[in-house]
């Protein structure tokens, strides 16, 4: 019962776990992606600055920024049909999730 009552009082203590919760997919979608073919990556997409509406790429762009999404830490989350990072400046990548099995 003195157990009990510790852990309640602990967990009371505990700061409340903040969710975080991934953008729509919509928010890269609307970006024009040119199709790559890596020897290491196989099939990708590339979204280049120049060739997107600056307000659109600019908020997708911060958005995996500050995500720190990165070609090992992709940005995705449930019901995206593609993972997505960034890598040097002006270029936006995705590639298309495997599914599940």
């Amino acid at each position: 019962m003195m157990a009990d009552a510790a852990e309640q009082y602990l967990q009371s203590m505990m700061p409340p776990q903040i969710e975080l919760t991934a953008v729509q997919e919509h928010t890269f979608v609307s970006l024009k992606f040119e199709a790559q073919l890596g020897s290491k990556l196989g099939e990708y997409e590339v979204a280049y600055k120049q060739n997107n509406l600056p307000d659109k790429w600019q908020s997708a762009y911060d958005i995996l920024r500050n995500s720190k999404a990165t070609i090992k830490d992709r940005y995705h989350s449930e019901g995206y049909q593609f993972s997505y990072w960034v890598y040097g400046e002006g270029k936006i990548y995705r590639q298309k999730l495997k599914p599940k099995p």
